[in-house]
């Protein structure tokens, strides 16, 4: 086979680019001007569909409005703790961390909340299942210790609520409750 020079290597490599991102904009533009094409099945969305199901969750607002309450009834007693809230799925909502509370305390209270919303129950409650079943503590991101505390709706957990840096976890627990008592005004 020939050897091209480097000038019509070049050239063809070029001319080749330039063909290649021809057809490519041209493409680009043809699919951006075609209408979009309709869903081959839309699903109806209403409480009829039986594979649809509906749920609650907490707004930001809500969840906020939670965590400054059970901050504030920790403020009270002088108590320097974090808040947080999680949903339904125990993602993060909010978290509020107060004057001078400690560096392990906002990821406690994180897990306490994951916790409670977990198993739609006081992690006072779960901490005391541990001496049944001991390998709870191995799910990772939970935290067996007072101080979480389920938000629910109709029994079913919606979020969940943690308070960690007091003294005592029944302490963080009785600030939890009143955050879950702002949510019910």
């Amino acid at each position: 086979m020939k050897k091209m020079s480097l000038r019509t290597r070049v050239v063809t490599g070029a001319v080749a680019a330039a063909a290649l991102g021809a057809g490519t904009f041209g493409a680009m533009s043809a699919s951006a001007s075609a209408p979009a094409a309709a869903p081959a099945a839309a699903v109806k969305a209403d409480t009829a569909n039986r594979n649809l199901q509906q749920t609650t969750h907490l707004t930001v607002a809500a969840a906020t409005e939670a965590a400054r309450a059970a901050l504030d009834a920790a403020e009270k007693e002088n108590q320097r703790v974090a808040v947080a809230v999680v949903d339904r799925n125990g993602n993060t909502i909010v978290t509020l961390r107060g004057d001078g509370s400690g560096p392990q305390a906002y990821e406690s209270a994180e897990k306490k909340a994951y916790t409670a919303v977990s198993w739609n129950a006081p992690t006072s409650v779960l901490a005391g299942r541990l001496a049944q079943a001991p390998n709870l503590k191995d799910i990772p991101g939970t935290l067996f210790l007072a101080g979480g505390a389920p938000v629910q709706v109709k029994g079913a957990p919606v979020a969940g609520i943690g308070v960690a840096g007091a003294p005592s976890g029944d302490l963080d627990e009785k600030f939890a409750q009143a955050g879950v008592a702002a949510l019910a005004k």
